[in-house]
């Protein structure tokens, strides 16, 4: 049973949305997840921190790739340790500061994550499929609404 299986009508209507879009996400999730195990052999972590590299084409070092992806340092040093051992990426130093290091993607690396990234890409279109481009755009537009409210700040974060 799912979360949102768990709410009954009793329930106010947004927790019983709130599951719904939880639901959906972990639903589209484990299909990525699927896809990039069965048809690249690699995992969601992986690509994702190859995608960061893809955006950062001079690298970024292992503090900003662990910062970006809200993972710890050891995490990190994992993933690259893999992804180095296959040629996809390269570790480089950086000057004035022998404990640092810049990651990017290899050339190697960069033509398997276009691959991934063009995969990805389908896999999340076919996700939404079901509905009509007029909905998807207010979809879009109403969880911006959402979005948008949750960073305002609260009366709870002013002094």
């Amino acid at each position: 049973m799912d979360l949102e299986a768990r709410a009954h009508s009793e329930h106010p209507e947004a927790l019983r949305l709130w599951l719904r879009l939880l639901t959906c996400a972990q639903l589209i999730e484990k299909q990525v997840r699927t896809g990039l195990r069965e048809g690249f052999d690699t995992t969601l972590p992986r690509f994702d921190l190859m995608a960061q590299l893809e955006r950062h084409p001079e690298g970024l070092k292992m503090k900003e790739l662990s910062h970006r992806l809200m993972v710890t340092g050891g995490n990190i040093t994992g993933i690259t340790d893999q992804l180095v051992a296959e040629g996809l990426v390269e570790r480089l130093e950086v000057e004035g500061d022998r404990r640092a290091w810049r990651v990017r993607l290899t050339p190697r690396g960069h033509s398997m994550f276009s691959a991934m990234a063009q995969q990805h890409e389908a896999w999340i279109v076919q996700a939404f499929e079901s509905l009509q481009p007029r909905e998807v755009e207010q979809l879009h537009r109403l969880l911006g609404k959402v979005k948008r409210h949750q960073q305002r700040p609260q009366a709870s974060d002013r002094p």
